[in-house]
């Protein structure tokens, strides 16, 4: 059986600079300082891709001209459940977690092109790590799913 309707669609960036390290921005509204790649919900008629620049942009201020479309996830659809005690409040109630359809791109900006003091914004931080750094500074939840993008685009990390 097929669930696919349980889980929000969305799309996710791994940006990686020169040094191949990857950003990761400090999410403003979790106090364990959690720490994830730009992200986001695929809005109605958008296709992923369009959705990953589109958060990128506004999560990180980082436009479309400064990245270029490396390799898009080798999985399709990464999944990720939500803890139960956020199932029932996170997007009213109406999914337990998100599909997402992830790209790694590369930034061919400069760091003065990085704002996250966006109209919304989603993030207090943002660093450049190493990617091998990555599950251990993000949510438990999303642990696996990152674990999964990591092993996805391994060739280029």
């Amino acid at each position: 059986m097929n669930d696919d309707d349980k889980y929000r669609l969305g799309a996710g960036v791994m940006l990686l600079n020169e040094q191949r390290h990857v950003w990761v921005g400090r999410r403003i509204d979790n106090t364990d300082e959690a720490w994830q790649m730009p992200q986001g919900g695929v809005d109605p008629g958008e296709d992923s891709f369009e959705t990953a620049l589109r958060e990128l942009e506004e999560e990180t201020g980082i436009a479309r001209e400064y990245v270029e479309r490396i390799e898009d996830a080798p999985v399709l659809e990464l999944k990720y459940d939500l803890p139960d005690s956020l199932k029932g409040t996170l997007w009213g109630g109406k999914w337990v977690g998100q599909r997402q359809h992830w790209f790694l791109m590369q930034f061919t900006g400069d760091d003065s092109q990085i704002n996250i003091e966006t109209e919304d914004p989603e993030f207090s931080h943002w660093k450049w790590i190493e990617s091998e750094h990555l599950p251990d500074i993000i949510v438990p939840f999303k642990r696996d799913m990152y674990r999964a993008i990591l092993d996805g685009f391994s060739r280029w990390l």
